[in-house]
């Protein structure tokens, strides 16, 4: 189902939304991507969950935000969204770029948020200058190669290196499909003047980190850091996959995701979740998902 809401500014966002009972879940695409990114999770969370996949502002069929347009707006549009689907507060899941708006939503609006999911995110390409210079670039890069050849240079590299032709072309053309100017520059410039280092152990609210064994993008090393600076987060490398670890392994993600999502709902409200929170699947060596032994750092409650 699709649905449109009209948020400051007179911006018009779609969502895919699904699911009639259970808690909510806001689902936030990457800096290259859209709602569809999510199209192999939506329908499964509606067992147990309202779910919802935005557009942010300025992709794929929303409306174009008008610049400047920075991250404290993305956070509250998708304040909006979550508030307009279902009564919060409610689960939050964002990838790469969508972590770092679930971040700023958590920090700007905590009493909408009952867990925060980051996956292959970041702290911010601020804490770097040459990142922060990198992620301005991309804008420029966008606008002198369009939208086909930018995402046809850029696909490779979301995916693990094994990752079969169909899956790249499938993240090439969904890319090419849902980013243009401006959204897509604003939402990099939103990445590069952004550093959550200082802000991420002020966090209190269940949180799970979740990355690619083979993310070329953000790497492993800063999802560990993101994990270790927010207080009682659960961590959990995806062995297989690269930077689009929903996508590259779309059952072993949403396995996680689910029994997560059940865990917190049962500490939230016992009767209402109806069940109790689901076993971990055993992290092996170093945190990963599947394996035969627990580390310190455990699927989703820290050691």
């Amino acid at each position: 189902m699709t649905t449109t809401l009209t948020v400051d500014a007179g911006i018009t966002l779609y969502a895919d939304t699904a699911g009639a009972h259970g808690s909510p879940v806001l689902l936030l695409h990457g800096i290259g991507s859209a709602a569809a990114s999510f199209a192999r999770q939506l329908p499964a969370l509606a067992r147990d969950h309202r779910a919802a996949a935005w557009d942010a502002p300025g992709y794929a069929r929303s409306d174009d935000p008008a610049p400047p347009y920075r991250l404290d707006d993305f956070a509250d549009a998708a304040a909006a969204v979550l508030t307009a689907h279902a009564p919060p507060p409610s689960h939050v899941v964002g990838v790469s770029w969508g972590g770092v708006v679930a971040t700023r939503l958590a920090l700007r609006h905590p009493r909408l948020v009952r867990s925060l999911v980051l996956v292959g995110s970041t702290r911010g390409s601020g804490r770097d200058p040459g990142a922060a210079e990198a992620m301005l670039g991309r804008g420029r890069e966008l606008a002198a190669l369009g939208a086909h050849r930018f995402a046809h240079a850029r696909a490779p590299r979301l995916l693990s290196p094994s990752a079969p032709a169909p899956a790249v072309a499938a993240v090439r053309d969904l890319m090419a499909d849902s980013v243009r100017l401006p959204g897509y520059a604003e939402a990099a410039a939103s990445m590069a003047e952004t550093d959550h280092t200082e802000a991420l152990p002020t966090l209190r609210v269940p949180t799970l980190v979740l990355v690619g064994e083979h993310d070329q993008v953000t790497g492993v090393e800063e999802s560990q850091r993101i994990h270790r600076l927010v207080p009682g987060s659960g961590f959990a490398v995806i062995p297989g996959a690269g930077h689009l670890a929903n996508q590259e392994r779309p059952d072993l993600f949403l396995d996680l995701l689910r029994g997560f999502l059940a865990d917190v709902d049962a500490r939230h409200d016992p009767a209402a979740a109806g069940r109790t929170p689901r076993p971990d699947p055993s992290p092996g060596p170093g945190g990963t998902a599947d394996g035969a032994r627990h580390d310190k750092e455990r699927t989703w409650t820290s050691g």
